[in-house]
């Protein structure tokens, strides 16, 4: 189950590279979400609440990543 699901992360992070319409801003949200995705899971022994919340928390980062301060 935890080999799927690494799998199944990496595809998800390989596919990212056909998003060539999306903002700079727009694609390292993603990348952050997906990273975050799987790091949650990872350290919360595969927990499906630990990959949301680490997806969340990763896109969130991701999405302030080279924004201009205001």
């Amino acid at each position: 189950m935890h080999t799927m699901k690494t799998v199944a992360a990496i595809a998800a992070f390989l596919s990212l590279g056909a998003c060539s319409s999306m903002s700079q801003q727009d694609k390292n949200t993603a990348v952050g979400a997906a990273i975050g995705g799987v790091a949650g899971s990872v350290l919360t022994g595969g927990s499906t609440a630990g990959a949301v919340g680490g997806a969340a928390v990763g896109g969130v980062i991701g999405n302030q990543v080279n924004k201009p301060p205001r």
